[in-house]
């Protein structure tokens, strides 16, 4: 009798859940159908040259995710009086969403947007598989799609020239090639380098190809992998326009150059995709060391990659005892940052206050750090995870850190039980800083590093971005023996800035005090002043003046400000120099 009084409340709460999931997912689709459309929309902008609005594109479409979010919030709320249902009926919503999600292309991204908008609603208690997709619940093996995620080819029926030749004719480029039978021969002598023999093909090799360009910046990449007996070789074809007209500008096949297309110290790529997780798989087949939380990062999907490494993080967690202690390096003024030594990145918090000379708020921080999220990284700046009311256990903190949070960010976390909760988070992959890897080192390895230290702020100079904070402190050293930056409460502009010559004094007692006589107000930079504080080590300084002298004077700067000024944006070229087809 009792089930037969509840019926019609069952069915109330069913009738509900299912609306709302239909709602929710309606929210997703929206959004997944701008996302699209912005990545079709690269291809002309790279045909016509208009680096502009493709960097504009990049920059929105980071948007596109909160904003749609935020909507279906609203509807939900409106809709449904969302804020006070009941917790059968939220139950009831995830169970109708799972079966919505059946033959769904970008089932996964769809289960992270539900936990979007649900976060944004319901308490972090309910923050578990019951209420949200703590795990997954559909799988993204074999999803069908209209037509195929990449195309196959069969080098031993056509011969290989005319398999690469057909290759890049049928991704339907408007824009002519200059030479496409030049650019396919130096296709296969690169190819015949990189295996060290000319490259047969044989009845058991094939070609696979992802079916869409990734378009970054004045370039489109068209990736694959050949299959060649028991040996795969992955690949990357960058094409480039010169004067109206295409070029393969290079044949990237080890590993390490395209992963290094992947880093992210680069600006996202965009890509059209029907079955997100289907290129996901394919680019982690190529390139097995990569986490898919960074491959759909570079897809332009974070939302996706920030789902995957928080799952990443708290399987990690489960399966490791050592503590969150203080990450390696100089301690900064504005965060506070911590790290787990058998889990290879950095976490940072804003502190809520800030020691002099220091002048900056939270806003002002978090709007950095977007600045260099949206802004092109050019390879020289980390990108961040951002995160809000992380629940991290207690008992992995070492007592030092806790101690310091405490001190100087108590607003930004939350003491709750056996857990901390972080109400703001910033992640970035740890490197080694800069001034702790020249400590110990001398000779050749100081003069590659700091080479390379110049070179990173002539490229974030050319891209429009000027460090602020410069000391070694504030760059890191990666894997590959990259030197990145990674410390943005200082960064500005180049156009922002005012480079300028320090004026004579204007007397000889002002020179022998020891105290500036030049303004030094805000955005105003004196270049000549940099060697005080950064080449105090012989050696350092040796090494800077030999490749870098120029950075040392104002007109270095003036020049680049000048040419972004003009509109003009540079080339750069995520593969080395020296693999270029046409220089």
């Amino acid at each position: 009798m009792g089930f037969l009084m509840n019926a019609p409340s069952v069915r109330n709460d069913l009738a509900l859940g299912h609306a709302i999931a239909q709602a929710l997912l309606d929210g997703f689709n929206h959004h997944y159908q701008l996302f699209r459309e912005a990545s079709r929309a690269a291809q002309a902008n790279f045909e016509t040259g208009d680096i502009h609005a493709q960097q504009t594109l990049v920059r929105d479409r980071i948007a596109f995710y909160d904003l749609r979010v935020k909507e279906c919030v609203q509807r939900l709320k409106e809709e449904f009086n969302a804020d006070s249902l009941p917790d059968p009926v939220w139950q009831k919503v995830k169970q109708q969403y799972i079966g919505l999600l059946i033959n769904h292309q970008q089932m996964e991204l769809a289960e992270t947007f539900f936990n979007s908008v649900c976060c944004r609603i319901l308490h972090r208690t309910y923050f578990h598989n019951d209420f949200i997709f703590y795990r997954p619940a559909v799988s993204t093996e074999y999803i069908e799609a209209d037509g195929p995620a990449f195309r196959t080819y069969y080098p031993n029926e056509a011969g290989l020239a005319a398999t690469i030749s057909q290759i890049i004719s049928d991704f339907g480029f408007t824009q002519p090639f200059a030479d496409l039978p030049g650019d396919v021969r130096r296709i296969i002598l690169a190819l015949r380098r990189h295996v060290g023999k000319p490259f047969k093909a044989k009845f058991s090799s094939y070609i696979q190809v992802l079916a869409s360009p990734f378009y970054r910046n004045k370039s489109a990449y068209l990736i694959g992998q050949a299959t060649y007996g028991r040996r795969k070789i992955p690949f990357a074809l960058p094409v480039c326009r010169d004067n109206g007209q295409l070029q393969i500008d290079a044949a990237l096949f080890k590993p390490a150059q395209i992963r290094h297309l992947f880093s992210l110290s680069r600006a996202y790529f965009l890509v059209d995709m029907a079955v997100p997780s289907a290129y996901v798989q394919f680019l982690h087949d190529m390139l097995p060391n990569k986490p898919r939380a960074e491959l759909y990062t570079m897809l332009g999907l974070g939302k996706q990659g920030k789902t995957m490494f928080y799952r990443e993080l708290f399987h990690h967690l489960r399966h490791s005892n050592d503590q969150f202690v203080f990450a390696p390096g100089t301690k900064g003024m504005v965060m506070s940052v911590f790290t787990l030594p058998s889990f290879p990145y950095v976490f940072k918090i804003i502190k809520d206050v800030f020691a002099p000379p220091k002048e900056v708020d939270h806003a002002t921080v978090r709007a950095k750090y977007l600045l260099v999220k949206q802004h092109d990284r050019v390879g020289r700046m980390a990108d961040s995870l951002e995160f809000s009311d992380v629940a991290l256990p207690r008992a992995r903190f070492a007592e030092e850190v806790l101690a310091e949070l405490r001190e100087l960010a108590p607003n930004a976390i939350e003491e709750d039980g056996d857990t901390i909760v972080i109400r703001h988070l910033f992640i970035e992959c740890r490197m080694k800083p800069l001034n702790l890897y020249i400590q110990n080192r001398k000779g050749e390895q100081v003069e590659a590093v700091i080479r390379d230290y110049g070179n990173a702020l002539r490229e974030l100079a050319i891209a429009n971005i000027f460090p602020g904070d410069m000391l070694f402190k504030n760059f890191g050293v990666t894997h590959a023996g990259r030197v990145v930056f990674y410390d943005y409460d200082e960064i500005e502009y180049m156009t922002d800035c005012d480079f300028r010559r320090i004026p004579p004094p204007p007397s000889p007692e002002f020179e022998m005090s020891g105290e500036t006589w030049f303004s030094g107000n805000k955005n105003e930079v004196y270049p000549e002043e940099f060697g005080n504080f950064l080449l105090t080590r012989p050696d350092v300084r040796a090494a800077f003046i030999k490749y870098h002298a120029d950075l040392l004077t104002p007109k270095f700067w003036q020049d680049c400000k000048a040419r972004i000024q003009q509109g003009i944006v540079e080339d750069f070229y995520p593969y080395p120099q020296s693999l270029r087809f046409h220089q």
